[in-house]
């Protein structure tokens, strides 16, 4: 089982990321947190302080066009938001 997916990179993340050493990942939905924690620190040789976890249920999005009513599902998934040990930082630029 994958634990982390990929990591969320956006504006409220990056400034969380800069002031509190929080970042964003989206996760296996089995995963608990000491998987996460365990995956993030093997990972990106850091240490990992707190992880908290939150589920985003599938919801249906509804769009008019030219062919009538679209209807689609948004796909659910599992969040986590880790803080690390004051000093640590992950560099999701490196290998660009």
């Amino acid at each position: 089982m994958e634990i982390l997916i990929k990591p969320i990179i956006t504006e409220k993340m990056a400034e969380q990321a800069e002031k509190m050493g929080r970042y964003g990942f989206i996760v296996n939905e089995k995963a608990n947190k000491i998987e996460i924690k365990q995956a993030i620190e093997k990972t990106y040789g850091v240490t990992v302080s707190q992880v908290n976890t939150s589920r985003y249920i599938g919801k249906i999005k509804m769009r008019n066009t030219t062919r009538g009513l679209a209807i689609g599902i948004v796909n659910r998934s599992k969040k986590a938001t880790v803080t690390l040990k004051k000093g640590d930082v992950i560099d999701f630029y490196a290998s660009i």
